[in-house]
């Protein structure tokens, strides 16, 4: 069931016996902003710290562990041209208590959260505010140890070609410092007042009463954006290079990859299956000729970002043999385009996507984000049944043919320093 709480602002009713739990997540949508994106993420941080009814982290949790033990989650994310915070909140379903009001009451302490912040005279509660900057400064930090999510925001910065896509989801440390708590409150009535929001309830719960619990929120109209929601590379024919020295013992190269790959359009289907043989699992090409066959690669594998047609190769080796990899990473495209793969190990692909998609449909979480995905690309949610109909019929001229458009656009290799 859907419905229209406000214009911009969707009520998504999800009844299922699956769970012994409800899941509520609110997804609050707008075009992505490279101004905008560092704010986004420290809203998100702290609404699941306090609030004004909540005023500490410890009055927070306790008031999460009278609903026996609700789980609250915030978290930012990047589809195609939009940027997306997601508040979820998992509680017991009443069905499986004496109490009978527990729904009602995790609805009130999301209504709570939202639209009483810990803010006051327009700006952020002065020491909560300082405190969740220093907390994400350290993240940011820890980021540059973790030497595998550094290169792979390199890669992005040096792969797209606008601001907004080289900036990751949760935003960059540069920009903490104009920040302030009334800019911040600011960006947060934004959110709250001008963002589409998607509300999505899922568990063994009647319609009509979650319909009754939202309708009281505060939601204003708000403007609906109908632009495309897939990123597109410009065309280009020059491939971009760069190699940085750390000190680290372990090499990691990156590749980024332009596709005509875009979630559930024509060639979706093809390109999974054209992912899982090139590097997306254990028997994939890569997998086994740079790893295991000639034992270049710590680790390797490849993934597609189905809202931007980009594919990533990330990898761990020895950075002496940096060129090698490369070579046998573009001969093995080369050899899905020219068809060199059998008949099994199309279907233990095929087979294993299957599997990973039946399995998501027992995950709450993955339930509610495949429902959202459809409704950013404005079509009818499709059937896992069918998903996979689709992923079987894949051809093997069809993989030929979608390797064929793939394009290296983008090289990072982050290497030791000299002796």
């Amino acid at each position: 069931m859907q419905i229209n709480l406000a214009k911009g602002v969707k009520l998504h009713v999800m009844p299922t016996e699956k769970f012994k739990t409800v899941t509520i997540t609110i997804k609050f949508k707008e075009i992505l902003d490279a101004g905008h994106m560092t704010k986004r993420t420290l809203i998100s941080n702290l609404i699941n710290t306090n609030s004004q009814h909540y005023p500490t982290q410890t009055d927070f949790r306790n008031a999460l562990s009278e609903l026996y033990g609700a789980r609250l989650s915030t978290s930012v994310s990047k589809k195609g041209k939009y940027h997306i915070i997601s508040v979820s909140m998992s509680i017991v379903n009443e069905k499986y208590l004496r109490e009978k009001d527990i729904l009602e009451k995790a609805i009130a302490f999301l209504e709570n959260i939202l639209y009483y912040p810990n803010a006051y005279h327009e700006a952020f509660h002065s020491e909560t505010f300082k405190r969740e900057i220093n907390n994400l400064r350290d993240e940011y930090e820890a980021i540059y140890d973790d030497k595998q999510d550094y290169s792979a925001i390199a890669l992005n910065e040096l792969y797209f070609d606008t601001e907004e896509q080289k900036i990751p989801s949760f935003g960059r440390e540069e920009d903490l410092d104009a920040i302030t708590p009334e800019n911040l409150y600011k960006a947060y009535k934004k959110m709250l007042y001008k963002n589409e929001i998607d509300i999505f309830v899922l568990g063994d719960v009647i319609e009509e009463n979650i319909f009754n619990k939202f309708k009281r929120f505060k939601f204003a109209d708000r403007e609906i954006n109908t632009q495309n929601p897939f990123y597109k590379l410009k065309k280009a024919t020059d491939i971009k290079r760069k190699t940085e020295k750390q000190d680290l013992t372990q090499a990691r190269y990156n590749l980024a990859f332009n596709t005509n790959i875009f979630y559930h359009q024509s060639n979706y289907y093809v390109g999974q299956v054209f992912n899982g043989l090139f590097g997306g699992y254990p028997h994939s090409k890569l997998f086994m000729n740079v790893r295991e066959k000639e034992s270049l690669a710590y680790t390797i594998s490849s993934g597609i970002d189905t809202f931007t047609g980009s594919m990533f190769v990330y990898s761990g080796i020895d950075q002496k043999e940096a060129s090698h990899v490369r070579k046998i990473v573009l001969r093995e495209l080369d050899a899905l385009i020219q068809g060199d793969f059998n008949d099994d190990v199309m279907k233990q692909t095929k087979e294993l996507l299957k599997n990973s998609l039946y399995h998501s449909a027992d995950n709450a979480n993955s339930m509610i984000e495949r429902a959202y995905a459809s409704m950013i690309i404005r079509e009818p949610q499709m059937r896992i049944e069918e998903w996979a109909e689709r992923i079987e019929g894949v051809t093997k001229a069809e993989v030929m043919n979608a390797a064929k458009e793939v394009q290296l656009r983008a090289e990072f290799l982050l290497i030791g320093k000299e002796e």
